[in-house]
This record gives structure tokens, sequence and C-alpha cells, in this order.
């Protein structure tokens, strides 16, 4: 626990949301727009006669190698995490150990630009290491928010982070959209343009991150592991917590629960390329404009939801959301093919809910795990949002290759917001809170 308790300047809040706004450039940029297609073109170019690729002895078609890089990178958190929570809540430079997860990323994500010719191997290695380490800096950087505030602030301050990184993210990316789209007038090619924003998004989490390191060393411990006695830590703080964790059910019914209305949240994102482009006959340039609207309907949406939480409690405004969620895919199902603008409506109602359902979950996951072993417990969430999230997409497969239609396949998302709402409504919050041995905030 930090000596400064809950009497955190203003300064060193501004300095954790700061670094949502860093790494949401990887999410935005990198993931969701440049390099899935990039990768695969760089692979396609390097197949064999028989349209093959081999990486690390492996034979694959070309199209593959991005989504199996993902699923690779996202397997091996779910083993790392738990260890780099352990070392988290016993370290004694802890945001030391943040900056040197953010800048393994930052700096393997400013080397996608060397990626070109045949160099899709090295792309794919660069891509896990980045996913990597995208994961245990946010392990490290979320357990930070009991610290930074009062049970009765946290839902504000999560909102608020949520908020500076859907802005950070939707700022390079849009600066990206226009630089990609008006590549001939800075005299380069549209594949450099390519490569230019994806080493962007680099520079911008590694500039960003130096203001939330410098800003959240107050907040380090004075005593604490150094060097490589801090591996030996977190094995052993990962063979206590798994002991431990059946003291608290309430706070493990709340990580069932998220585990399945964040799969459906996971799986809806994944797939609404796919379905505007193959089900609903929209335009590349469609799905752009909607990635931009999220990214500002999101950061209204953490804000105004975290506000209302503020009234009725951060549970029922998750609630609240997860019905959204449902009536919002009933209406995708329902809209009609060849028509943008239902479906940039749709993209702006989704970037609303996803805001405050991902900023006030983090919140109340922060009321019911004990303190000391925040980093620990924190990294089951991020293995929760993470590590589990190939659940609905593959259901979602399963169902398609049931009913051959996109369309009756996008129903079946509605079992993961209805499966984890009536979970999360059995979750007695204030018994978990009381379990983990917190203060109670007034309305949860």
């Amino acid at each position: 626990m930090s000596t400064t308790g809950f009497l955190t300047t203003k300064s060193v809040r501004r300095s954790w949301y700061l670094y949502d706004w860093a790494n949401s450039a990887f999410s935005t940029t990198v993931i969701s727009l440049f390099l899935g297609p990039y990768l695969t073109s760089i692979a396609e170019g390097g197949a064999d006669a028989s349209g093959m690729i081999s990486i690390w002895g492996l034979e694959m078609r070309p199209g593959s190698l991005f989504p199996y890089a993902i699923s690779f990178s996202v397997f091996m958190q779910v083993f790392l995490l738990p260890i780099v929570g352990g070392v988290a809540d016993r370290i004694k430079s802890r945001n030391g150990f943040l900056a040197f997860f953010a800048y393994l990323g930052s700096i393997s994500t400013m080397c996608l630009y060397f990626v070109k010719d045949d160099r899709f191997a090295l792309g794919a290695f660069l891509l896990i290491t980045a996913n990597i380490s995208f994961g245990a800096a946010m392990v490290v950087a979320n357990s930070y928010l009991p610290d930074l505030a009062s049970p009765d602030q946290r839902d504000t301050l999560s909102s608020r982070g949520w908020s500076s990184g859907y802005a950070g993210g939707g700022l390079l990316l849009l600066l990206n959209i226009v630089f990609y789209a008006g590549y001939e007038s800075f005299g380069i090619t549209q594949v450099e343009a390519v490569r230019i924003s994806l080493m962007s998004a680099g520079m911008w989490w590694a500039i960003f991150t130096l203001f939330t390191v410098r800003g959240l060393r107050s907040l380090n411990r004075p005593v604490g592991v150094v060097g490589a006695a801090a591996l030996t830590v977190g094995f052993k703080e990962l063979k206590n917590t798994v002991k431990d964790v059946r003291k608290y059910p309430e706070t493990l019914k709340f990580l069932i629960a998220y585990l399945f209305y964040n799969d459906g949240i996971q799986t809806v994102i994944a797939i609404s390329g796919t379905y505007a482009i193959l089900q609903l006959k929209l335009s590349e340039i469609s799905l752009i404009i909607a990635i931009v609207i999220v990214q500002v309907t999101a950061f209204a949406g953490a804000l105004i939801l975290g506000k209302l939480s503020n009234r009725i409690g951060a549970k029922k405004v998750v609630l609240i959301t997860l019905v959204i969620w449902t009536i919002m895919v009933i209406i995708t199902y329902a809209l009609p093919a060849g028509q943008q603008n239902p479906y940039l409506v749709i993209a702006a109602g989704i970037g609303f809910v996803l805001g405050g359902s991902q900023a006030l979950s983090r919140s109340l996951y922060s009321q019911v795990i004990p303190r000391s072993q925040e980093a620990q417990y924190f990294s089951f969430y991020e293995i929760s949002e993470r590590g589990t999230s190939w659940l609905g997409t593959f259901a979602f497969g399963v169902a398609y290759g049931l009913t051959g239609s996109y369309r009756q396949s996008v129903l079946l998302i509605i079992a993961f917001f209805i499966v984890g709402g009536l979970l999360l409504l059995r979750v007695n919050i204030r018994q978990a809170i009381e379990e983990s041995g917190n203060p109670q905030p007034k309305v949860v």
C-alpha cells in the first residue's frame, strides 16, 4: 500500500490517466486497423507455389498468420501475467517494472517499420512480443487504482482513465488515417505510409509513458524486492494467491461473470468488421468511419456512465450496459444490407456502452480484491479479459458452420451478455468488499 494513501495529488492521477492515453495507440492503429491486412500481404508475398508459408517449422496459409500470432500471444499471457502480478505486488520500483514492459512493447511496435519484403516472421515475432508486453504492463498499471482513489472515487478515476485511452488512441488513429489517405502528397508509397503509421503507434506509446513513469515514482514502495529475487517472489506470490482465492468466493463469482459478458463484448469487436463487409456488404471506408465513431462515443460513454455510477452504483450501471449491449446485437441482426448509416448509428451506441462497461468493470473489481495483492488479482482480471476472449469467437464460428449465416450466428452473442448479466446480478458486492477487507463505498 502506498505511503501517500488517498491524498494522491491530481498530477499523479493525471500521470496514471496518461498511460491509457499512451498504450491505446497500439490497440487502435496497430491491432484494429493496419497490421492485420499489412502482415497478411507480406506473408502472401512470401508464400510458396502451393500458397503456403513456413514459419518456425509450421506450415500455414498467409491469412492465418496474424490471428495465430495474436492467439499465441494471448495463450502465453495466461501463464506469464500471474507471475508479473506477483512481482508487481512486491517489487520496490513498481513504476520501473511498468516501464520495462511498456518500453519492450513500444520498441517492438516501432520495429514493425522494418517489416517489409518477405520478413513476415519478424512481423509475427514483434507482434507477439508487443501484445504480451501490452497485457503485462496493463496488469501493473491497473494495480495502481486502489492507491489512487478512495472507494467512492474509484469509478470516476477508472472512467477518466478509459476516456483518456479512447481519446489518445482515437486521435492518433485519425491522424494516421488522414496520413494514409494522402500518402501521395507526402511523396511516399502506400506501403511506406502503413509502416510509418505502425511506427508512430510505438513512438506515441513510448513518449507518453515517460510522463506516467515519472509521475508514479511517488507511489513506489519504501521497501521491496529488487533484482533476480523478484522472479522467485513472483512464483511464490502466485502459489499463495491460488491457495487463498477460495477465501473470496464473491470475488471469484464476479470474475466468472466478467469472463462471460466480456467475451460477448470482445466477440462483437472481433466480428463487427467481418459482419459489416460480408453480411451487410459495406465498404472498407465505412469500417474506418465506424472505428473512429466508436473511439469518440466510447470517450463520452466512459465519462457519462462514470458519473451515473456515482449515483446508482457501478454494478447497476454495468447491468444496464449489458441490457443495451443485448439490444444492440438484436438490432444488428435486423440491419438491412447495403446501408451505411444504420450501421454507423449502431457503432455509436456500441462505443457508448463499451467505454462505460469496461471502465466500471475495472473499478468495481478493484473494490473486491485484497490490498497488497492488487497486481496479482488484476493479472487474473487481464486473463479473463484477454486470455479467454476466444470463447465467443469460437462459438460464433461453430454457429456459422452450422447455419451458414453470419446474421443467424450473431444472435448467439446475446447468450454471453445474458449469462454474464445473470451471474453478475447474483454477486453480492458488499459481501465481496467485506471478504477482501476493504472499506465500503457509499454506493456499489
